[in-house]
């Protein structure tokens, strides 16, 4: 499956200066970013879905966007692949 937004914080991976996440072998992996995983490790492992929406939403707040669009595009983090089952 291929997937358009990163499945941990929801960047869209496009987006993403790196290509994307590394998964053990090296290669790219489809599902993750390369701010969320590395070496086919998350880069904050103990993140729960909370931490990772406040992040993001910080994130969003330093490109000068309004806090109501960061809350915008927060809000479906708890659907990604890395959240659903918590």
């Amino acid at each position: 499956m291929k997937y358009k937004n990163c499945q941990s914080c929801g960047m869209p991976l496009k987006r993403d200066e790196n290509g994307g996440g590394t998964e053990k072998d090296g290669s790219k992996s489809h599902k993750y970013c390369s701010h969320c995983y590395v070496n086919g490790e998350f880069t904050q492992p103990n993140f729960t879905m909370n931490e990772m929406k406040e992040l993001v939403e910080e994130k969003i707040k330093e490109f000068r966007m309004p806090t109501f669009l960061a809350k915008f595009f927060t809000r479906n983090i708890h659907k990604l692949e890395r959240w659903k089952n918590n």
